[in-house]
C-alpha cells in the first residue's frame, strides 16, 4: 500500500478542507486537522511496523509530471527516513493536540498549520529534487506569517523578519547549491537515486564539488541553526505559537540535516571530504558556546530555543565524522531531538498559556501544582542531559564514539564536556526554578494540562522511551543506507568497515 501518499495528502486535504468550514467553528476546524494529523500519524506507525529493514526504497508512489524535463513526483521510504517520517507525524498530530492557544482567527491558523504538516512530511518522503525542495518551501511560508499574525511578545514582527531573512537565505544558497549537482552531473531527471547513481558512474568534477558542498553545507546549515547563523532560532521560536515551534524545532529543522546526508554527501563526495573537517569545527562552537548561552537565560522559551541549537552540534559532529556509526547516531539524535523539542516546546507553551510569563525566576513549586505536567517536564529535562534509557543517550554515545574514531578528539572532549557539565547545569537549574522551591505568586490560579494535551505529551515521552530502550528498532534500517554513503566517500570498503568495527 502506498502509505507515504495518504501520509502527506491527509494533511493538505484537511487544509482544503478546513477552508470551507465557517471560521465561527472553531470547533468543527480542529477537529478535521485532529483527525486528519492523527490518521497520517496512524498510517506512519503501519509503515514503520511493516518496513522491511533489507527491502530497499518501500511504500513507493510515482507519477510523472513533466516528461521532457525528468520531473515526477515520487515518493518513498528507505532506512534514514522511514524513522524521520514516523517521527513527523507523530510530532505533526501532538502539536495539533496543543494549539489551543490560538484564539483569534482560527479558520485561517488551522489552514496554514495543516499546509505546514503537509509540506514537512512531504519534504522528508520525495525522492525528486524538486519535490524536495518545493515541499520544504511549503512548509516554510506558513512559518513566516504564523509567527508574525499568531506570535506572542512584544519582539515577534522582529522574530518574524528575522527568521525570514535568516531561512530565506539559507534556502537560496540550498537551492544553488542543488542547480550545481543537476547542472555537473549533466542530469536528465530530478530522481535523487537517479542522480546518485549519476553520480558513481561519473563524479562530479573534483573543482566543482568544492564549491557545491560548501554551498549545500552553509545553505542547511542555516536552516538548521549552525553557529554562527543560529541566532534567529531561539528568537523565532520564544515568538512562535506553540504548534508552530513543536512542529518547526522538532521537524522542519531536521530538513537541512537530512539534505547534508540525503544528497549533499553522496552528490559531492570528495568536497565533503575537503570540508566535514571545518563542519566539526562549528558543530563544537554549537554545543559549547549555545550551551554557555543557554546557561544565562531566564526564559524558559529562550533556553529550550538555545538548547535546541546546542543539540545541533551532535548532529553535525556525527556527520562531519563521516564513518558508520557516526552517521547512524547522527540519524537517531535527528529523531529524538524531534520528540524532546516538541515535547519541550509543548510544555513550555502550556506553562504560557497558564500565566502568560515563562519567566523561570517567577515560577517555582509546579511540581505540586501540575503533576502531569511537572512529570512530564522533569522527564524532559532528564532525556535533555542525555539521561540513560532516552533515545537521545543512544544516540549521543555513538556520537562521541565516532567522532573519537575519526580523530576529532579534542573536539570529542569538549563536547561530551557540554554535554555532560553545560548542558546539566542549565537542565537542572531549570527543574529547580520551575518543579521545586515555594510556589510563585501568580501561579494559584493555574491548572494541569488537559486529556488531550497530556496524551500529546505522554505519547511523545513514550516514543523517547521505547527509541531508547531499543534503538535498534531505529538503527538496524539506518546502518544499511549509511554504509552505502561511507562508501561513496571512502570507496575503500576495508576503511568503512574498520570504522564500524572500531566504534561498536
Amino acid at each position: 500500500m502506498n502509505y507515504l501518499f495518504f501520509i502527506v495528502m491527509l494533511p493538505l486535504l484537511a487544509s482544503m478542507i478546513v477552508s470551507f468550514i465557517p471560521g465561527s467553528q472553531a470547533k468543527a476546524i480542529r477537529n478535521v486537522t485532529l483527525g486528519a494529523s492523527g490518521l497520517s500519524a496512524i498510517l506512519s506507525l503501519v509503515a514503520f511496523c511493516t518496513f522491511q529493514v533489507d527491502g530497499g526504497l518501500q511504500f513507493e508512489t510515482k507519477w510523472i509530471w513533466v516528461e521532457s524535463l525528468g520531473l515526477n513526483f515520487h515518493l518513498g521510504a528507505d532506512g534514514i527516513n522511514i524513522g524521520i517520517i514516523f517521527m513527523g507525524a507523530v510530532v505533526a498530530f501532538a502539536s495539533v493536540c496543543c494549539a489551543g492557544d490560538i484564539t483569534h482567527r482560527v479558520k485561517e491558523f488551522y489552514v496554514l498549520l495543516n499546509i505546514m504538516i503537509g509540506g514537512v512530511l512531504g519534504a522528508f518522503a520525495s525522492m525528486d529534487l524538486f519535490f524536495f525542495y518545493f515541499f520544504h518551501e511549503l512548509a516554510l511560508v506558513p512559518t513566516f506569517i504564523m509567527i508574525g499574525v499568531w506570535g506572542r511578545g512584544q519582539n515577534r514582527n522582529y522574530a518574524a523578519y528575522k527568521i525570514t531573512l535568516y531561512l530565506s537565505l539559507g534556502a537560496l544558497l540550498a537551492l544553488i547549491g542543488l542547480i550545481g549537482v543537476y547542472v555537473q552531473a549533466d542530469a536528465d531527471s530530478f530522481s535523487i537515486p537517479d542522480l546518485i547513481n549519476k553520480v558513481k558512474e561519473q563524479s562530479i568534477d573534483e573543482s566543482a564539488q568544492k564549491w557545491i558542498f560548501p554551498l549545500l553545507m552553509f545553505g542547511f546549515g542555516i536552516l538548521v541553526s549552525l553557529w554562527p547563523f543560529h541566532t534567529w532560532a531561539p528568537l523565532g521560536y520564544s515568538a512562535a505559537p506553540t504548534a508552530t515551534a513543536m512542529l518547526h524545532a522538532g521537524v522542519l529543522k531536521k530538513f537541512g540535516l537530512y539534505g547534508l546526508i540525503r544528497i549533499a554527501i553522496p552528490m559531492a563526495p570528495v568536497g565533503a571530504q575537503y570540508w566535514l573537517g571545518i563542519l566539526a569545527w562549528l558543530a563544537m562552537a554549537n554545543l559549547l558556546f549555545c550551551g554557555l548561552v543557554a546557561v544565562r537565560q531566564k526564559d524558559l522559551n529562550l533556553l529550550i530555543g538555545n538548547s535546541s541549537v546546542a543539540h545541533m552540534g551532535f548532529i553535525f559532529l556525527g556527520i562531519a565524522s563521516m564513518n558508520i556509526i557516526g552517521l547512524t547516531g547522527a540519524v537517531l539524535v535527528m529523531i529524538a531531538h524531534g520528540l524532546l523539542a516538541a515535547l519541550a516546546f509543548g510544555l513550555s507553551g502550556h506553562f504560557y498559556q497558564q500565566n502568560s510569563s515563562l519567566d523561570m525566576t517567577q515560577m517555582g513549586g509546579l511540581l505540586r501544582k501540575m503533576p502531569l505536567a511537572g512529570s512530564a517536564f522533569l522527564m524532559a529535562m532528564m532525556a535533555g542531559c542525555g539521561l540513560p534509557g532516552f533515545a537521545n543517550f543512544a544516540g549521543e554515545l555513538t556520537i562521541f564514539f565516532a567522532a573519537w574514531a575519526a580523530g576529532y578528539k579534542l573536539i570529542t572532549v569538549i563536547a561530551v564536556w557540554s554535554a555532560l557539565v553545560v548542558g546539566g547545569l542549565y537542565m537542572l537549574r531549570a527543574i529547580r526554578n520551575i518543579l521545586h522551591g515555594p510556589q510563585g505568586g501568580t501561579w494559584k490560579n493555574s491548572k494541569d494540562s488537559s486529556p488531550l494535551v497530556t496524551t500529546a505529551f505522554g505519547l511523545l515521552l513514550a516514543l523517547l522511551l521505547v527509541f531508547g530502550f531499543a534503538p535498534n528498532l531505529l538503527t538496524k534500517g539506518i546502518e544499511i543506507e549509511v554504509k552505502k554513503i561511507v562508501y561513496l566517500v571512502k570507496p575503500d570498503i576495508d576503511e568503512a568497515k574498520h570504522l564500524d568495527v572500531v566504534t561498536r
